[in-house]
């Protein structure tokens, strides 16, 4: 068998299917696009979703494409395993309404077996298929695959909750008996045994029926159209068409882990584990961040910061301690970039995040230790879930907490930290539920193909229905609620960031309220009503009203968003690129890559540079223009945004030229005024802008100028302006009263602490010191600390009260220690006597009582202590 890299298997793959009349469709962006169901693209199809289950209709029948991937559902196994990975290419053909069984399997043993194309020894593949699915045996025997090489297996069914589903068929190499040292042969398949000896490379799902929540499988109905959906993994070929043990010493990693060997002068064959996890996650991340993803605290970014730690954990266990995954990132551009180009153009940003991500958490190691340190202080053991909150909340890791608890004699509750691992998976398994399924087709829309323009005009204009939908199925009528296309609208559709029009529809006898707008699969706009009265049917005419003044204020919104991010790259810096957007007609929200905090003195130049172009009255000007025409004038796009051949450029002047369909002022003057109500981060490198215009920006205006009086009121200031100078008195008053405060704190402690030492009972050289005082934890601490300043041997238990909370201290020290004095069985026996909880150290204890009904016995308990 010839060895092809990793480069050259994709190539063939794209070329084999092209011959065969499928479209090359581009690798989509990891991050889904208008699909709530899934975290990641993690497979060839959730890229085509949209053909699959007809909500689009798709530019050709024949598909095929080479997808990158991130699958994450189960993290701490990649690197145990030989072929485990959160990022994979997925090799991928697809039928929508086409070609069926036959076609793909005939194709499937040439591009395999043809020494044109991979050419594998047919007698070393193995395909597996559904006991019912008698034609598919029967394709791969007619292609000359042998009998004793067709595995019927149960399982050969695909379907993830409702919509398309059907059986299907995959595709085994066998790499022989070096890699089944019990030599059970075929067995392995047969009985699904895990094994290393045959390798699956290829899912082929014929997919057939609709499924339905409570209909048996066997009722299930065929779809309108038959498809083929296949998946094939690019790094498995790869270890087979390269000949090596795993996934991870193909050409598409081995840079990596020869680069980490450079770094840390260690050996990848030393520790597998961790130069796999490196090389598996660094891939992850750096096509994740470049497609637009960023580090955060929950989702997609919560994700990536998880893959990120673990890569640094790892590196720690290899001697690595200062960042180092950002320099690997050139390493898997060079591996990558012949087929993912825009990888070059990401990298110096992508490795900028990485280093910012990489700085934070050698830092949070040091705040998760501090965290540690105060969760274990006074204990002799810490709870299961607390090392799970350090591990999930602090991303600390288990480890280090097990290595720092073990240095401070603190046992860790393992067992109740797994239970809170299983909860957090179940709580996510459940999450996911059948979020991952498809849609059920809806064939009324997918063939619905009537004529409809899109009028940006904001008159009321005159229309004729032209299809009716309820639930996405096409109806005569409608007298309640459903869908409406017209020949003509005015309503514009919800896309690009920008909310869609509402208003009214009405005739004669009719009149009903457009919620929504969206996008039907053949792009005609799909307006929601809410009929108000009357009955809707087709061919009716009726008058369509947009609501004018918030079309006025969405507009201005989104106007100043361009205008916006001119200013920006004018204060801060050519770098600056559109990461999102959002307009409704209340206010823009607009989220660019910079990676420093915006100073209040560059906001307020962004703010007036904005203020400057709509006081210039430039025009705007729309221009239709082929789209390399639109990039040679330097409009710009957004990088995840596919584009026709045909666009639309939105220009004002020389300030800003973009890519847009949304909608815009005729001259920059309409927008009135631009105000900034705030600007954050939203996670690594990813700022955030909300503004208002117009009149929003006059309520904003008002309601700070409100704030500011009733400040002056509670001030007594005489003027907003004075506000200021009154607020620095205040504040410098206020900590010559706290440091007043304390002083008069410890004065109070010293005398409370002077009348109980007058009480004490010294005994064998030992100070007894007992004492019921009304003060809070902090006041007992205080009180205490003035005994073990003073004395060296001691017995101390002191009870507050503090609205009716009862904290308990005990401190043991020098001589009562060796005496057998314990401060944590003290605090146990008090706490049970006032009905609390409490226990600790034999130093220290702590506790907490509920009644104070018993008080006379906690005396007599201490004084008894005394023999």
């Amino acid at each position: 068998m010839k060895y092809l890299s990793g480069n050259e298997i994709r190539r063939l793959w794209l070329d084999f299917f092209k011959e065969k009349g499928h479209r090359v469709e581009p690798s989509a962006s990891l991050i889904p696009l208008n699909d709530p169901t899934l975290l990641w693209i993690n497979s060839g199809v959730a890229a085509l979703k949209k053909y699959f289950d007809g909500s689009e209709v798709p530019p050709s029948r024949r598909i095929t494409n080479a997808q990158k991937a991130i699958r994450t559902n189960d993290i701490e196994n990649v690197g145990h395993t030989a072929r485990h990975h959160t990022f994979f290419e997925m090799l991928g053909c697809f039928s929508i309404g086409d070609y069926f069984r036959k076609e793909i399997i005939e194709w499937a043993v040439e591009i395999l077996t043809s020494p044109k194309y991979f050419g594998m020894d047919k007698n070393k593949l193995y395909m597996t298929y559904h006991p019912s699915d008698l034609e598919t045996k029967k394709y791969w025997m007619e292609n000359g695959i042998e009998e004793s090489h067709l595995i019927p297996l149960e399982h050969n069914f695909w379907q993830i909750g409702e919509g398309p589903c059907g059986p299907n068929t995959e595709v085994f190499y066998d790499r022989g008996e070096k890699y089944d040292e019990n030599n059970l042969g075929v067995k392995l398949l047969k009985e699904e045994i895990e094994n290393d000896r045959y390798i699956e490379i290829w899912g082929i799902v014929f997919s057939q029926y609709n499924a339905e929540n409570g209909v048996e499988r066997k009722d299930y109905k065929e779809l309108p159209s038959k498809n083929i959906d296949t998946g094939a993994g690019l790094e498995r070929i790869a270890c087979i068409m390269q000949g090596k043990e795993t996934n991870f010493e193909t050409d598409l990693f081995w840079p990596i882990i020869e680069s980490v060997e450079n770094l840390t002068n260690e050996k990848y064959e030393n520790n597998t584990l961790a130069f796999r996890v490196i090389a598996d996650h660094i891939r992850a991340v750096t096509f994740a961040l470049s497609d637009g993803e960023i580090f955060s605290n929950e989702g997609r970014g919560y994700v990536l910061r998880r893959l990120l730690r673990r890569a640094e954990r790892y590196g720690k266990v290899l001697g690595l301690k200062e960042p180092f995954l950002f320099n690997l990132v050139d390493v898997v551009v060079n591996i990558m970039k012949d087929y993912y180009p825009y990888l070059e153009q990401k990298k110096e940003f992508v490795k900028n995040i990485i280093l910012t991500e990489e700085k934070k958490f050698i830092k949070t190691l040091s705040n998760g230790e501090t965290q540690l340190k105060k969760m274990i202080q006074d204990k002799n053991v810490i709870s299961g879930a607390d090392v799970f909150k350090l591990y999930d909340t602090y991303g600390f890791p288990k480890e280090l907490t097990m290595e720092i608890c073990q240095e401070s004699n603190v046992s860790v509750d393992l067992k109740e930290f797994d239970r809170e691992m299983k909860k957090q998976k179940e709580r996510a398994r459940s999450a996911r539920g059948e979020l991952e399924s498809m849609a059920r087709q809806s064939k009324d829309l997918l063939d619905c193909k009537v004529h409809s323009e899109f009028n940006y005009g904001k008159e009321p204009i005159n229309a004729k229905v032209v299809a009716l939908f309820k639930d996405g199925k096409i109806v005569d009528n409608i007298s309640d609620e459903g869908e409406v296309i017209f020949d003509v609208t005015n309503f514009y559709s919800e896309s690009g960031g920008q909310v869609s029009d509402i208003g009214e529809i009405k005739s004669k006898d009719f009149a009903a309220k457009v919620t929504n707008v969206t996008k039907a699969p053949n792009k005609q706009h799909l307006h929601s009503i809410s009929v108000y009265y009357g009955e809707l049917k087709i061919g009716d005419e009726l008058t369509l009203t947009i609501d004018e003044t918030r079309r006025d204020k969405i507009t201005r919104n989104h106007s100043a968003t361009h205008l916006l991010q001119s200013a920006l790259s004018d204060v801060l810096g050519d770098h600056i690129a559109q990461s999102g957007s959002y307009v409704n007609d209340e206010y823009l929200r607009f989220d660019f890559t910079h990676f420093a905090k915006i100073s209040e003195e560059e906001l307020m130049l962004i703010e007036e540079k904005v203020n400057e172009y709509i006081s210039s009255s430039i025009e705007e000007k729309t221009l239709i223009l082929p789209i390399e025409e639109a990039k040679k004038i330097g409009a710009k796009c957004l990088f995840n945004d596919k584009y026709g051949d045909v666009v639309r450029v939105v220009t004002f002047g020389d300030v800003s030229k973009e890519f847009c369909g949304g909608t815009h002022v005729t001259n920059t003057k309409d927008i009135g005024v631009f105000i900034i109500e705030s600007e954050e981060s939203i996670a690594s490198g990813i700022r955030r802008i909300q503004a208002r215009t117009s009149i929003n920006a006059y309520e904003l205006i008002k309601k700070r100028y409100a704030m500011l009086n009733k400040i002056k009121d509670l001030l007594g200031s005489k003027s907003i302006f004075e506000n200021e100078i009154r607020l620095k008195s205040l504040i410098s008053e206020k900590d010559n009263l706290k440091k007043d405060n304390n002083s008069l704190k410890s004065k109070i402690g010293n005398n409370i602490a002077n009348t109980l030492d007058d009480s004490k009972i010294v005994f064998d050289g030992i100070n007894f010191i007992y004492g019921y005082v009304k003060t809070n934890r902090d006041g007992l601490l205080s009180i205490s600390e003035s005994f073990r300043s003073k004395y060296q041997d001691y017995v101390l238990l002191l009870i507050g009260d503090d609205n009716n909370s009862y904290p308990l201290v005990s401190f043991v020290s020098g001589k009562a220690l060796s005496k057998g004095f314990k401060a944590g069985e003290i605090i146990r026996n008090v706490s049970i006597l006032l009905n609390g909880k409490g226990g600790g150290r034999n130093e220290s204890a702590f506790g907490n009582g509920k009644d104070l009904a018993k008080l006379n016995e906690v005396e007599k308990l201490f004084k008894g202590l005394i023999k």
